[in-house]
């Protein structure tokens, strides 16, 4: 990895990268809150710039992350900084609230826990938890009957094996979010054909990090 730490820069740019997996490459902007030691110490080990190290598709080990901030606004990713108390969470915490290329909006709160190891907590205002360390699918449907049964027919009939599955909802019959841990990642034309299931309004392929 590039230092100083295992936790505020290794695991920060991990915490990049789901972000950016699930907005689904380079995000327009972002707004990237900073809680507890991540706000207080945080910019003095890297994690400021191992974050938009992630979200620009860098590994933990990148020569380029030092230079992460710059390369950023060269490519036109607006980057703004906060410290916000976020609450009862670990205090290696960042909420990223993004933006893609056509102006929709995905938010992504996580945790580095230590030596790399990373929990995404948020995805979208919906509480998950996600280490990275497996493939997975992102799934938002509309809260109904049949939806979820669909999906994992889906995924079964193409032999692709469930790691784990959470399964939330805003209320009922409204949005509602699964997300499928796998042991392999789910090709594109297969997350293709998932999101033409009724119900189904949006499914993202994301790869371990």
């Amino acid at each position: 990895m590039i230092g100083p730490s295992s936790s505020h820069t290794a695991g920060a740019a991990r915490l990049g990268a789901l972000a950016r997996a699930v907005v689904g490459g380079t995000p327009r902007s972002a707004k990237i809150a900073l809680h507890g030691s991540f706000a207080t110490t945080g910019r003095g080990h890297g994690t400021d710039r191992a974050l938009v190290a992630g979200l620009l598709g860098f590994a933990p080990d990148d020569e380029r992350l030092p230079d992460s901030l710059q390369l950023a606004r060269e490519q036109g990713l607006s980057i703004v900084f906060t410290e916000e108390d976020l609450g009862e969470v670990h205090p290696n915490t960042a909420r990223m609230s993004m933006t893609d290329e056509s102006g929709r909006e995905f938010l992504v709160q996580g945790s580095s826990l230590g030596g790399g190891d990373v929990l995404v907590t948020l995805i979208n205002d919906f509480p998950v938890e996600v280490t990275g360390e497996l493939p997975m699918l992102v799934v938002v449907h509309q809260d109904q009957p049949g939806v979820v049964a669909a999906v994992t027919a889906r995924l079964a009939a193409d032999v692709i094996n469930i790691a784990s599955m959470q399964v939330a909802r805003e209320r009922r019959g409204a949005r509602a979010l699964m997300l499928i841990e796998t042991d392999e990642p789910v090709a594109e034309e297969i997350a293709a054909s998932i999101g033409a299931i009724a119900g189904v309004t949006e499914v993202r392929s994301v790869p371990s990090v």
